[in-house]
């Protein structure tokens, strides 16, 4: 189980808020065709980190195109493998991502952590 602690020290330490709230990914290997296997990611303006059981090499370039699940607004950028863990994911870094781009990454992180309006509860009178 993990600890709200943990979770706080390193959402303190990052560069900027990440997100789940990725709708649609896919990724290229540059200069390849072929598709790879992944999962939801977490992303944030600066990149992201998804899970796939595939390897890549730190420095490795990659086609991303993903689509964020609360705005809609699709994104298309190269990236960077920064680290890999294998069998488990790779942590990324956007490189040559438009401002555009990432104004819409920040509203959906703004969306994300804005407060929801709880709902009324009704009581029912008993007989």
């Amino acid at each position: 189980m993990k600890s709200n602690n943990n979770h706080r020290k390193w959402e303190s330490v990052r560069l900027s808020s990440r997100i789940h709230t990725v709708k649609e990914i896919s990724v290229h290997y540059e200069g390849r065709t072929e598709e790879v296997a992944i999962r939801p990611p977490d992303v944030s303006i600066h990149g992201m980190f998804f899970n796939t059981p595939t390897r890549f090499a730190e420095g490795s370039v990659l086609n991303l195109r993903f689509r964020l699940a609360l705005t809609g607004a699709e994104i298309n950028t190269r990236c960077e493998v920064r680290y890999c863990l294998p069998g488990v994911g790779v942590g990324v870094e956007f490189i040559g991502i438009s401002p555009d781009a990432v104004r819409k990454i920040e509203r959906e992180v703004q969306l994300c952590r804005a407060p929801r309006p709880r709902r009324k509860t009704v009581k029912l009178a008993r007989r």
